[in-house]
Formats: structure tokens, C-alpha cells, sequence
């Protein structure tokens, strides 16, 4: 208790304008529980609930049935339309944005990080997370500029100290100095003078002395007059060594480029097109050129897997292909995607693999979205995906997949090809595991090495039966294993 008051004694006292002083209110948060209730995309319509002691619960419940029989609920359905390009679907309806994103996390914003907002960010005109950085590098740079000027004005004054003090004691010097400087300007207007005359036949021979001045010229255009200008005759030469020269200072000088300096300006002429100041901007806009209603500009992109799970897992999305009006079944979604899955994408010619990227990552996302996890894109932690329990807007994810294809088979181990294929597919090295992990170690999150057993190809019988989708993802088996590190400190009991 005696610690506690001494401490207290220490504390400053607090003025009268800091305890009037009422901290800002922060803004309150969505209700992320309301607006993500649904974690799919599909409407539920559930019976009243059955007491067993209330035989009325039971006319409740068939009345209910009865009404979804004769009048059955409308089936929310969306559009989205396929990419060649770029291998994506893309949905442009802000309602279906909206929703697809409301249920489920599905999709990525094309103009915001992850989810779309960017139409509500320029409602409220505020800066985005580009904007500020953007801010803060303009901030460090005048930073900078301010430093480097007043670290010049210091060396200025430090050099006008030292030109001061050596004033005093060469006052005579600079009166001399000065007569050189008048005779510096009547050179120059006897040499301008001169050049604007024609030369003759026998006046093309120039000395070296017209040359040393051209050189000493240029030296003043940049660094000022250092020395007197070089003549022809030697006596005045040995007079200007003796003489004691004065550095002057240094002025900053502008210099065209030849095109600029050819040109000839009429300064009594009226300016036509008059340049406006670096400070000056734009007039605004009146209030009848601005647009009454922000146009939104950003889609959602839908990866392979995402829109195939909404297509034939939940059957809530169609899609168009290449903005065409036909909509595409399921079968021919997955022989077009699997097409995708390679970069550049393979032609209708080739057959189809069932080891496709398409099939082995579809396997693995189905899985999850099955039970119940939200599965999300995960290249950012060089992963393939990332795990959330509800979703990123409750909480950060727990789990980084990472999808390896398995060939416990005997189909892929019957011939010495065969072999050699599997071994280059799968070939991984320890320091590959090692780096994953250190990864996944420092964002918190937990490993799974998601094993998928590849089947062996469909024989000519089961090409002919047509075999369904269900079956094709049906042959595909998933194995999880949990990589943790291992400290002797926390796992000693």
C-alpha cells in the first residue's frame, strides 16, 4: 500500500482544460452477426418447432408444409460471367456483390483489398490506404528538403563569417576587385559587339586567346566570375596574376535547352495563353458539372473454385461465357475450368488429367465449405488456402492449407515412367517445409499439409457411361496432417 501511494503522489496534476477535455467517441461497428447470419448463400425456410404436449404445434406445422408444397419459395439466383483472359468470373450486379459477399465471403473486390467497398470509401471522401501512404512519403520528402536547406543556410552563414573577416583585413584588395569587375563587363560587350559582325576570308584564323574565353565564359554561367577574363596582350595578363582575386558568390543560374534559346520572344506582344503558378489548381467544379450519384466501378472476382462451388454445389450462380447469353451447364464449367487450371490454358485437344490442378484444389475446397469452415485464398502466406471459423470479418484465420497430391495407387507406380512422373510432382524438400512453417509461425497460424490421393484414370467404359460430376469428385480421398513446432519449454508435459 505504501508503493501505491508514493506512486500516486508522483502522478502531475491534471489542469482543468484536460479534465474538461472529452475524448472522441469512436464510431460505432456494424453488426457483423446480423449481416453475416447466413453463412451460404441459400434461403432457409424452416418448420414451426414440434411440442409434443400441444397437438395444435402439429396443424402449425402441416399448414406450413402444405403452403411450401402449393406456393414453394422463389430460388435466389445470380449471374456472373466468365474470363478468358484472365481465368476469373466476375460479377458486376452491386445487389449480387452485396449478397455474395454478405453469405459466405465469396469473392475478392477489384478495387479494394478484400471486401468491396470501395464505392462506400469515395462516398465519404475520405483517404484510402493509398492515399495515406502516399500522404506520409510527401510528408518525410518536404522533411528532408527542410533539413538539406537549413543545413545550406548554416554553411551560408559560416562562409559569410569567414568572407567577413577576411574583408576587414583586405579592404584595399577590394576596391582593385571591383575596377576588374567593370573591366570584365566592357570585355564582354566588345566581344558580343564584335560577333554580330560577318567575319572576312582573312579573319576565319582565331587565336587561342578567343578560345580560353570561351571556356572562362562557360565558368561564369556556372560558378559565378572566378578569375578575370584572359586577354591577348601579356602585359595586362601578368598584371591580372599579380592582382588578388575575389570569389564571389555563387548565384543559381537557369539554362534552356538550344530549341528554347533559338526562339525569339516579342515581350510588347499581348499574352495569348497566360502559364499558371505551380500553387494555383483547377477552379472547382460548379455544382451543376458534378455527377449527383457515384457510379460504382468495382466487381467482384470469383476464383475457379468459388464459382463452381456456387454453380453445382449450391446451383445459386449461372454463368455466361465471354458475355454471351448462354448459360453454361456444370459439365461444361468443369471441362472449361479444368481447361484454365494451366497457364496458358490447354486446348480442347488434350485430354483431361486426373491429377488437374482444378480437380485436386476443387477437391480440397469442397471439402472444407462442406464443413463448415470459410475458405479463403491464401497466396498472400504462400499457402493455397486459409481456414476462418466464421469468417475475416469475426477473426483472423487459424489454419494455412497447403494442397499436396498423393499417388498411393498402383496405377501410378506400374511402369518406370509412371515413377519418374510422380517423383518430379511430388518432390519436396525439407527446407521447402522448414520456410512454410516458419511462415505460418510468425502470423500465428497452424499448418495442414492437405494430402489428396489421385485416382488413376477413367477407363473407356466409364468415358462411354458418361460419368457424372459426383462420381469424378467421389474417387478423390483427402488426408490432413497438423504441423506444429515443436519447443521443449511448452510441450514438456
Amino acid at each position: 500500500m505504501a508503493s501505491t501511494a508514493a506512486f500516486a503522489t508522483t502522478q502531475p496534476a491534471l489542469s482543468e482544460e484536460s479534465k474538461d477535455r472529452k475524448p472522441k467517441p469512436r464510431p460505432r461497428r456494424p453488426n457483423y452477426n446480423y449481416i453475416h447470419r447466413n453463412a451460404l448463400p441459400v434461403e432457409v425456410h424452416p418448420l414451426p418447432t414440434l411440442i409434443p404436449h400441444n397437438p395444435l404445434s402439429l396443424v402449425a406445422i402441416a399448414l406450413a408444409y402444405l403452403a411450401q408444397v402449393l406456393a414453394p419459395p422463389v430460388r435466389p439466383t445470380y449471374n456472373g460471367y466468365f474470363s478468358s483472359s484472365s481465368s476469373s468470373i466476375h460479377v458486376t450486379d452491386p445487389d449480387t456483390i452485396r449478397k455474395l459477399w454478405e453469405m459466405g465471403f465469396f469473392g475478392r473486390g477489384s478495387l479494394s483489398r478484400s471486401e468491396p467497398t470501395w464505392l462506400e470509401t469515395q462516398r465519404k471522401r475520405g483517404a484510402t490506404a493509398e492515399e495515406n501512404t502516399g500522404q506520409r512519403r510527401e510528408e518525410r520528402r518536404k522533411q528532408k528538403l527542410e533539413r538539406a536547406r537549413q543545413e545550406q543556410e548554416v554553411i551560408e552563414q559560416e562562409l559569410a563569417r569567414m568572407a567577413h573577416i577576411n574583408g576587414q583585413t583586405n579592404g584595399d584588395n577590394v576596391k582593385n576587385n571591383s575596377a576588374d569587375i567593370s573591366n570584365i563587363a566592357t570585355v564582354l560587350e566588345v566581344e558580343n559587339s564584335s560577333r554580330d559582325t560577318t567575319l572576312e576570308p582573312a579573319e576565319e584564323k582565331i587565336d587561342d586567346t578567343t578560345h580560353s574565353y570561351d571556356e572562362w565564359k562557360k565558368a561564369i554561367e556556372a560558378n559565378g566570375v572566378p578569375t578575370p577574363p584572359p586577354t591577348s596582350s601579356s602585359s595586362e595578363a601578368s598584371q591580372a596574376e599579380n592582382r588578388p582575386t575575389v570569389r564571389l558568390k555563387r548565384q543559381k543560374t537557369v539554362r534552356f535547352s538550344p530549341t528554347i534559346e533559338a526562339r525569339e520572344f516579342n515581350l510588347s506582344a499581348p499574352v495569348i495563353s497566360p502559364i499558371k503558378s505551380p500553387g494555383t489548381s483547377t477552379p472547382p467544379e460548379s455544382e451543376a458539372e458534378k455527377p449527383s450519384q457515384l457510379e460504382n466501378q468495382e466487381h467482384l472476382n470469383l476464383s475457379l473454385e468459388e464459382a463452381f462451388f456456387l454453380s453445382y454445389g449450391l446451383g445459386v450462380l449461372q454463368i455466361f461465357c465471354d458475355d454471351s447469353e448462354t448459360v453454361l451447364p456444370p459439365i461444361s464449367l468443369l471441362s472449361l475450368f479444368r481447361r484454365h487450371s494451366y497457364f496458358p490454358p490447354r486446348s480442347l485437344s488434350v485430354a483431361s488429367e486426373p491429377d488437374d490442378p482444378f480437380m485436386v484444389s476443387y477437391a480440397v475446397y469442397h471439402h472444407y465449405r462442406s464443413l463448415g469452415w470459410c475458405v479463403r485464398s491464401g497466396v498472400k502466406f504462400s499457402v493455397d488456402y486459409l481456414l476462418y471459423n466464421r469468417g475475416p470479418a469475426f477473426s483472423h484465420a487459424e489454419f494455412a492449407v497447403v494442397i499436396l497430391p498423393s499417388y498411393t495407387h498402383q496405377y501410378w507406380g506400374e511402369s518406370a515412367e509412371r515413377r519418374n512422373t510422380v517423383e518430379q510432382r511430388t518432390k519436396k524438400t525439407w527446407w521447402w517445409l522448414h520456410g512454410i512453417n516458419r511462415v505460418q509461425a510468425q502470423v500465428k497460424k497452424q499448418l495442414v499439409l492437405c494430402y489428396v490421393d489421385v485416382p488413376p484414370p477413367l477407363t473407356e467404359e466409364e468415358r462411354e457411361k458418361n460419368v457424372d460430376i459426383g462420381h469424378l469428385l467421389s474417387r478423390y480421398k483427402i488426408r490432413d496432417v497438423n504441423v506444429r513446432r515443436w519447443t521443449p519449454n511448452r510441450s514438456r508435459n
